[in-house]
Order: C-alpha cells, then sequence, then structure tokens
C-alpha cells in the first residue's frame, strides 16, 4: 500500500487526510503491520510549484526520513519508495540514503525510482527535464553498482564514479530496484534495468499487453533473470458501504474481493498494491485489518 497522509493529492486523497500528520500516520502505519501487508510505500517531491500544486498540493514527505521513521515502529514491514526520482540528485546521494535505509531496517528497503514528470520542479532542482529518462538510466547502474560494491566504478555522459566507497552495505544479498511506470520507455526500462516493475495507472484491461511487452524485452536483455511484476488494484471496500465509494471501487464479501485480486496472478503479477476506500481515520483502519481478516488468507 502506498500510504496516505504522506502525500496528499487531490486526484486521491480523502477529505479526512487534511490536517492530519505524524499521529495518524504512525496509526496507519502500525495497522498495515497488523494486517500483514508486504509493503508500505512514500513517493517523491520535492518542490512542487505553484500551477500543478493546485491540483497536487505541495504535502510530500520526504522519501528517507519517512521510511526511516516507518522503520523505527515496525518489525516485518517493507519499506518502498513508489517513486524515488533518482534524476532530481546525484545517484552517490541516492546510493547512501537507501543503503543507510537497508541498514537501519534491517534489510526491508526496496527502492523504487522513475522518471519524475514535474517540469518545473526540474528546474527548480537545476535537472534537466528533456533528458530525464537517459539520467534516469544512469542514476540506476550508479545504484546498482554501489549496491553491489563498496567502491563502485561507472564511466557515462552523465556521470562517472570511481575510487569512492558506500558503506553501510546492504544487509539484503540483492537490494532491489523496482522501476515505475507504463510507458513503452518504462516498461522497457523495468526490463533491462530493474528486479521489479510497478505499474502508473495501467488499467486491468491493458496489463496483460504492457508484461507481454516488458517480459520480451526482459528476454532479449537478461535472458531468463525473474522479475517481480507488480500492479495498482482498484480500491477496495470489504463490505456492502452505505456511501459513494464510486465507480471504480471493488466492494463486497471478501470471497469476491479476493477473487477479483486473484486475477491478476493469471498474468503473471506477484504483488498487488491496495487502497481501501475511507471517510475517517477510523474507518480506514477497519477497512485495513478486515482486509488482512478476511480478504489476505483467500489469497495465494
Amino acid at each position: 500500500m502506498q500510504l496516505p497522509i504522506q502525500s496528499q493529492s487531490r486526484i486521491y486523497a480523502e477529505a479526512w487526510e487534511e490536517g492530519t500528520g505524524a499521529p495518524e500516520l504512525a496509526t496507519i502505519v502500525d495497522a498495515a503491520e497488523a494486517a500483514g501487508l508486504f509493503y508500505v510505500a512514500v513517493c517523491d517531491h520535492v518542490a512542487v510549484p505553484r500551477e500543478p500544486a493546485e491540483r497536487m498540493q505541495t504535502i510530500w514527505y520526504d522519501t528517507v526520513a519517512t521510511l526511516a521513521w516507518i522503520a523505527g515502529r515496525t518489525q516485518r514491514l517493507r519499506l518502498l519508495s513508489h517513486v524515488f526520482v533518482p534524476a532530481y540528485r546525484h545517484p552517490l546521494v541516492s546510493a547512501k540514503a537507501f543503503l543507510t535505509l537497508d541498514e537501519l531496517s534491517s534489510g526491508r528497503t526496496i527502492l523504487g525510482v522513475g522518471t519524475g514528470h514535474v517540469e518545473g520542479e526540474f528546474a527548480a532542482l537545476g535537472a534537466e527535464f528533456a533528458n530525464r529518462g537517459a539520467v534516469t538510466d544512469e542514476c540506476i547502474d550508479v545504484l546498482r553498482a554501489a549496491f553491489t560494491d563498496e567502491y563502485p566504478s561507472y564511466a557515462g555522459e552523465h556521470f562517472t564514479v570511481d575510487g569512492v566507497g558506500l558503506a553501510p552495505r546492504p544487509r539484503q544479498e540483492v537490494l532491489p530496484i523496482w522501476v515505475g511506470g507504463s510507458s513503452k520507455p518504462a516498461l522497457r526500462r523495468a526490463a533491462s534495468r530493474g528486479d521489479g516493475w510497478l505499474p502508473q495507472g495501467t488499467p486491468r484491461h491493458e496489463l496483460a499487453g504492457a508484461i507481454a511487452y516488458l517480459l520480451e524485452h526482459r528476454k532479449a536483455t537478461r535472458g531468463d533473470d525473474p522479475i517481480d511484476l507488480g500492479t495498482i488494484c482498484e480500491p477496495l471496500y470489504v463490505g456492502e458501504p452505505d456511501w459513494d465509494v464510486g465507480p471504480w471501487t471493488i466492494s463486497g464479501p471478501a470471497e469476491q474481493m479476493a477473487e477479483r485480486i486473484r486475477e491478476f496472478k493469471v498474468l503473471g503479477v506477484n504483488h498487488v498494491q491496495i487502497r481501501p476506500r475511507s471517510r475517517t481515520l477510523e474507518e480506514f483502519c477497519d477497512q485495513l485489518a478486515a482486509i488482512g481478516r478476511d480478504v489476505l488468507p483467500l489469497l495465494n
């Protein structure tokens, strides 16, 4: 689940999230761990320009600081950046942050990356927007090198790294890098450089085609190397709601919801991001508890 509160875009935030902060976020994190979720995720925006802020707002918690705070109050949850924009920063700075997070979390870190989309934010940070895809590719290569070797070596068009060491080293044998995005370049990037893929807005009826395209490029570039394939499920509501949960929300008994989620497995998906609809913090946590108690045991 991508966490509420830490980002409050008007596109998806519930009305009750306005005015909330760390105490409410802590309640949700505790509920997510108790429900047995695989990961919680935090996204990445640094400085949102005024025009897009009208719909996006400016509440975007810092990715690594928030995940580190979550690491300190949890034992099992994986910690995902969904998605971190490496093109905003030098990749060694990013590598140091996520290596540290992996140490502090005892090996629960997943680095999810994407190219970013707000041109004015790139300008504010002194980063180039037009070539962000090529820069992102090199950032991933540097990050992979830094996660693999204490003294990484890399020479590219945008970055050269040699003769410097980074520690702490990852607790995990492989600190996974998942690539987010649904465009053809994002799919190719995930296929050639990622340990996993998370779509951004791919509807259910287009998922099979996207996965087939990704796996074709995976075979051509990485052979039979395995890859984690994810998706984002429609909003969920366990039970029969007595309020308007929207036309795309899956609601009803747990068996029906589990059946809709299991449909993804046929496509090769092995992790599904969920988010319940809610009117209050209490209802959100009640829905998480119901998902953990009644829906998750019916999966896999």
